[in-house]
């Protein structure tokens, strides 16, 4: 298959060429080994939104054994792929508390994992060499929030949940969801210690099962088991999740930075939505990043090249003159907002938290506290049904009620529109965009439909020349370095490409990667599978990500 003709341009029509999701891999209709892990709940994933979701769990316990009611004791477990709490998390990050006060009332800020509250915000709109300062739009003052570092703030939270009493077993991806019928019935873990062909190697550790009155999905963006769940339940939403690729460093610099800044415009082309930031973590450190929609139209568009090429520009090199990039990363962010929460976040001993939900809203760049939210209302659920001896999909459909009457529906439902209207681009979309926060998403009112970021064509044009100097600016190869991966050279790959990838495609998944995984090669596409730093951006538009043995990837330690 080739790329279509179109108006007299070669165009790439991404989904022609993304293979179905392996929905059978994810899905197991089989009872848990009989060397299986007993549980009452199994939260799958370590982030904010799991850990949470933990916490109060076992908080909930706490209190009903002190009023000497029926359940005082439950065994939960929290499974993390990364080989420590936190080695995976990575996010701007400028945070509302909320949920944390939610969790430990009474609890200062200080005594809380943050770096530090927002003093000043500033918003500029950029061109190649030029800035304009522009009034800070509502959703993006942050007074009142906190700088922090999610690895801070998720190795924090593990320990609460262990001094709780909760297991938290680290390094043991969830490969797949076991299920009796409808029901889900638990888990089980990536095997270790595969060759590249698959085969157990030294070191071989077998699937371990873990059996779950109620399981948690709570493993982050794209998460394949939530996907797979959703696909075989039928559950679809009013527009379809879509995306944005973020690229962050961490910089050690000389001068402290005295503000939170976020950027429009330069180095993006005018079709593309997204934008940048320079957030003050301490005296000596400043996170860099910059997020791009991807529902881009330029095939060769590569947003951390993008991300180089904005460190020379007058605003940001100051900033970074004479400093040291010592940490990098990448990740998808759902963007979709409101019309894209799935129907159903329950079901029979299951329930999905997150951003595996699509809890972010994208004008305020806020979703950590949406996250530990939705985690905290999945805990509730799951404790009441529990006591109730019930753990179904209609007893845990409390959790749906609770989501839709909280901050976390309201606040998605006041900017349900104001991403989508970018669609019609840049400028119109801003001020379309600026219209629907004058009238708290009453205007445009109704809904803006969407298509999923796979079937936007993009045009096919050259990639524009890019030669990183190894100081400054970084070629991918430095950038995974400085991520820590901790991948074997010789480990099976997880990605999952089509048999026949065109040349003009494969240029697009190099470009569109941020780790350098996939190269076009003579004999068709080169996947570099240890190099992945488990972004999922080609999840979105390309070769599907699957779970691997636990350890793998990114090891952030101060993202």
């Amino acid at each position: 298959m080739s790329p279509t003709e179109s108006r007299g341009r070669s165009e790439i029509l991404p989904s022609e060429f993304q293979p179905e999701l392996p929905r059978d891999r994810f899905l197991v209709n089989e009872a848990p080994g009989e060397e299986s892990v007993p549980l009452d709940v199994l939260v799958v994933g370590g982030g904010p939104a799991g850990l949470a979701c933990a916490l109060e769990l076992s908080r909930l316990v706490s209190e009903e054994a002190e009023r000497g009611g029926e359940v005082t004791d439950l065994e939960i477990g929290v499974l993390e792929k990364a080989a420590a709490l936190g080695e995976h998390c990575l996010s701007g990050a400028v945070v509302n508390p909320s949920a944390f006060h939610e969790l430990f009332p009474g609890v200062e800020a200080s005594d809380l994992p943050f770096r530090g509250s927002v003093e000043t915000d500033s918003v500029y709109l950029l061109s190649e060499r030029g800035k304009r300062r522009l009034p800070t739009p509502p959703p993006m003052r942050n007074h009142g929030n906190y700088v922090a570092s999610i690895c801070e703030i998720v190795q924090w939270l593990g320990a609460k949940a262990e001094d709780a009493g909760v297991n938290v077993f680290t390094g043991f991806p969830a490969d797949s969801l076991l299920m009796e019928g409808d029901r889900v019935i638990g888990a089980r873990t990536a095997p270790a210690g595969l060759d590249r062909d698959g085969n157990p190697g030294s070191g071989f550790m077998p699937a371990m099962d873990l059996s779950a009155q109620v399981t948690v999905l709570a493993e982050g963006t794209r998460g394949p088991l939530s996907q797979a769940w959703m696909e075989q339940q039928g559950i679809t939403s009013d527009n379809p999740q879509i995306f944005a690729l973020g690229v962050k460093e961490l910089w050690q610099v000389n001068r402290p930075l005295d503000r939170v800044i976020h950027t429009l415009g330069w180095p993006l082309p005018r079709d593309a939505f997204g934008g940048s930031w320079m957030y003050p973590m301490g005296e000596d450190l400043v996170s860099l990043g910059l997020v791009v929609g991807l529902d881009y139209r330029q095939s060769t568009l590569d947003v951390h090249e993008l991300l180089q090429r904005l460190k020379g520009h007058p605003l940001v090199q100051p900033v970074l003159d004479g400093g040291e990039c010592v940490e990098w990363g990448a990740r998808t962010i759902p963007e979709g907002g409101y019309y894209s929460i799935p129907e159903r976040l329950s079901g029979d001993g299951l329930l999905v938290t997150g951003d595996a939900a699509g809890f972010v809203d994208v004008p305020s760049l806020k979703g950590i506290h949406y996250a530990m939210f939705s985690g905290i209302y999945a805990a509730r659920a799951a404790f009441q049904a529990l006591a109730a001896g019930t753990p179904d999909r209609t007893s845990l459909s409390a959790y749906d009620d609770m989501v839709r009457s909280s901050a976390i529906a309201r606040d998605l439902y006041r900017s349900r529109n104001m991403r989508s209207v970018f669609k019609s681009g840049f400028y119109r979309g801003g001020l379309r965009s600026a219209a629907a926060i004058v009238t708290r998403g009453r205007w445009p009112g109704k809904r803006v439909a969407v298509e999923p970021d796979s079937e936007e064509s993009r045009t096919v044009v050259p990639a524009a020349d890019f030669a990183p100097d190894g100081k400054a600016t970084l070629s991918k190869v430095d950038a995974v370095f400085r991520s820590g991966n901790a991948t074997r050279d010789d480990i099976p790959s997880h990605l999952v490409a089509s048999g026949s990838v065109p040349p003009e495609v494969q240029e697009m998944y190099e470009h569109m990667c941020p780790a350098g995984v996939y190269e076009a090669g003579e004999d068709g596409l080169v996947v570099n599978a240890p190099n992945c730093i488990d972004c999922k951006a080609t999840d979105v538009l390309g070769p599907r990500w699957t779970p691997r043995e636990g350890g793998s990837g990114p090891a952030y330690k101060r993202m």
